[in-house]
């Protein structure tokens, strides 16, 4: 199935609110324990395009070793998430910046790890912001990244659609429908972080709907990963 870009930025208000109240704990609850997983026991963490913030904050409360900066392109997103992160009483522990993911201003290799949930198939092109990914993580850094998985065809968005039942009003339902028509799928994946020189990730179908690419933080590997 032909990819449909979907706008690059959800910056609306009514974006903000309607995918903030879309009910994602099950579903980031699993992403933050996947994440923590390959993760370091401690450091400094980017979360590239965090939304409202509702994943740093699970993983905060789950892993207070860490540090997390989390970056979106739609300040709306960023409102709601400031004060998601503030009724959960973690200002000090999550920092929320106004920044494009595909050219952020921190150093080089400046993340022990960096996390990413459905900003790819936002992208009209994810290489800049895979090649910033490689840039800013350290030569040991652990990547864990998730996003939707563009399916065969319209029958397959369909029968996907008509599975998240009642609990998404209209206007949520045509949010994830687009999404899925602008997801990529994981041979897509692969190539892209191959071409942005990314190494030893592996990606792979992770659900009925989604694609997850993850490299585990390691003290002693000193950068010398090889594509799997």
């Amino acid at each position: 199935m032909e990819r449909i870009l979907e706008p690059e930025v959800m910056d609306t208000w009514e974006d903000a609110i309607e995918y903030d109240s879309m009910d994602f704990r099950e579903v980031n609850t699993a992403f933050a324990e996947a994440a923590i997983a390959v993760g370091p026991p401690s450091g400094l963490i980017l979360d590239a395009g965090t939304g409202t913030a509702r994943i740093p904050i699970e993983i905060a409360r789950k892993r207070p070793q860490w540090q997390i900066i989390a970056v979106d392109l739609s300040a709306n997103m960023l409102k709601v998430g400031d004060r998601n992160v503030r009724e959960a009483g973690l200002e000090n522990r999550i920092q929320l910046d106004f920044i494009d993911a595909k050219k952020m201003p921190y150093p080089n290799g400046h993340f022990d790890a960096i996390i990413s949930n459905s900003i790819v198939h936002h992208l009209p092109d994810p290489i800049p912001f895979f090649d910033e990914l490689k840039r800013l993580l350290k030569p040991n850094g652990g990547l864990f990244l998730r996003d939707l998985m563009r399916p065969d065809d319209r029958a397959t968005v369909d029968a996907l659609v008509a599975a998240i039942g009642s609990e998404y009003n209209d206007y949520q339902t045509k949010l994830f429908r687009d999404s899925l028509h602008a997801a990529f799928t994981v041979a897509e994946i692969r190539e892209m972080l191959d071409t942005a020189g990314l190494k030893g990730v592996k990606v792979y179908q992770s659900s009925d709907r989604h694609w997850t690419a993850e490299r585990q933080w390691g003290p002693s590997s000193g950068g010398n990963y090889n594509n799997e």
